[in-house]
């Protein structure tokens, strides 16, 4: 199969022209034009950043962590990442717990890029993103992007602009991808992963981090013929008729594929299927755990959604099944109720490794070797971590958080009056110090904007060394 298009239109590899059925607009129904070049001041902007759509915030599908936790939770994870080869080494099992929890808000963008790998990918290649960025792009693939940067996440005020800063650093990331596996060019599905991964760092750190997605968590899965998608699709329903056979029955006799209904799930990282809150979740478990956690998000909510008789009243047909498993009850995506489901459900990574090379035989007797030769796929952080060798200089964050609250002078009563006295001694000892900017103004715009005129956006994000995230 050279391209799989799925249910909603969307084709995912070759296809210059259109996003959605109509080729007009977003995956949820509106064109970016319509959302505006700029925000306007009265819109509401939710904490993920999204002023709308079918990602905007609501509280029934989140959980709120208190503010106190919250504050722990940072204190564990700066601890963490200021010893991660430690931690990864003899305590991976308590990271693991910890990006179920979910990682804090202000530290993903950089737990993120530990736990990928990006890091020390990053820092083994000193430079080598630079070189990608000034470098022309190949007019096929660049044309394609141009054309797919306004679909991605619209109603997210990052992106909302026209040849805003957020479009420019997709266009940046995207572009560096395809000199960087010119093999493997340019697959649709990449733009909204790099898009999740530009709300949270750099540019620079959104490329590495796509790298590793792309060549450990998931290879082939961007590559011409989709074949590694289809394999999974496949391991997908032989692990589903283990976890709910009336599901697998029932997808069974409606002759649905795989690749209908979860084409979009895994390619996309589920970007485009949870409400936001439950997206943050499941990444955070994915990058820690690898594609194990795509395949129980995946089983959990065809479980849910096909896994009784009583619910399989109402959909007798493709068609019917089809539009259920687009529209899924908000009830089993909403974010506390599938994160429980998915870490109560035991899939291991020997299992899917065992249906995968079952998977595999089948392939070859019915289609023959896989044209696309992919590495062995890494399940999740850890190994990942081992096989990639690296020194402790490679994980140090630059720079390191450093709070000092020095003493304040010992004043008694007689001494009230020369206290101002005392202040300017103090800023003379501990002078205030300039902090620098960790996203400074590109001063080199992509030349593919130098036509546009940016309206009410922020310049390009940077992706220098001081990548505190913070």
């Amino acid at each position: 199969m050279a391209r799989t298009e799925l249910s909603n239109g969307l084709n995912l590899r070759d296809n210059p022209e259109k996003l959605t059925e109509n080729g007009t607009g977003s995956s949820y129904g509106l064109d970016p034009e319509v959302n505006g070049n700029v925000v306007p001041g009265e819109t509401q902007v939710d904490k993920y950043g999204f002023t709308g759509g079918a990602q905007q915030y609501s509280g029934d599908s989140a959980e709120e962590v208190p503010a106190e936790v919250l504050r722990q939770r940072e204190a564990k994870w700066l601890e963490m990442l200021n010893s991660w080869d430690k931690w990864m080494a003899k305590r991976h099992k308590k990271v693991k717990e910890r990006c179920q929890k979910g990682i804090p808000p202000s530290l993903r963008g950089r737990a993120w890029l530990y736990l990928s790998g990006g890091k020390v990918k990053r820092e083994l290649n000193q430079g080598k993103f630079q070189k990608l960025d000034e470098a022309q792009g190949d007019p096929k693939w660049v044309d394609i992007i141009e054309r797919d940067l306004h679909r991605q996440f619209p109603f997210h005020e990052m992106f909302a602009a026209r040849g805003g800063h957020g479009q420019q650093d997709l266009f940046r990331v995207l572009k560096a991808y395809t000199l960087y596996r010119p093999d493997e060019g340019y697959c649709q599905a990449q733009a909204p992963v790099a898009a999740v991964l530009l709300m949270h760092m750099p540019a620079e750190d959104a490329f590495w981090v796509l790298v590793q997605i792309c060549e450990k968590y998931l290879p082939g899965y961007y590559s011409a013929g989709l074949e590694a998608i289809q394999l999974d699709g496949e391991i997908l329903y032989a692990l589903l008729q283990q976890v709910s056979s009336v599901a697998y029955r029932h997808l069974k006799k409606q002759k649905l594929e795989p690749t209908l209904c979860m084409t979009e799930w895994f390619m996309c990282i589920f970007s485009r299927t949870l409400p936001w809150a439950s997206v943050l979740r499941v990444w955070d478990m994915f990058l820690c755990e690898g594609v194990k956690i795509l395949f129980k998000v995946g089983l959990v909510l065809l479980k849910c959604t096909l896994g009784s008789q009583q619910k399989l009243k109402d959909c007798q047909g493709l068609y019917e099944t089809m539009e259920l498993l687009r529209t899924i009850n908000p009830q089993y995506m909403q974010e506390s109720f599938l994160v429980h489901e998915v870490i109560e459900l035991t899939i291991s990574e020997t299992k899917i490794e065992k249906e995968h090379n079952a998977q595999l035989r089948r392939w070859k007797e019915s289609h023959g070797d896989l044209r696309c030769k992919s590495p062995p796929r890494m399940h999740g952080a850890k190994a990942i971590m081992t096989s990639e060798p690296h020194t402790k200089q490679h994980l140090k964050q630059m720079p390191a958080i450093i709070v000092e609250y020095p003493l304040a002078p010992k004043m008694d009563v007689n001494e009230e009056n020369r206290k101002t006295k005392d202040e300017d001694k103090m800023k003379t000892a501990f002078p205030s110090q300039e902090l620098i900017n960790p996203y400074a103004p590109s001063s080199d715009p992509s030349p593919l904007f130098e036509h546009i005129t940016l309206k009410g956006s922020k310049e390009s994000l940077s992706s220098v060394e001081q990548d505190t995230y913070l």
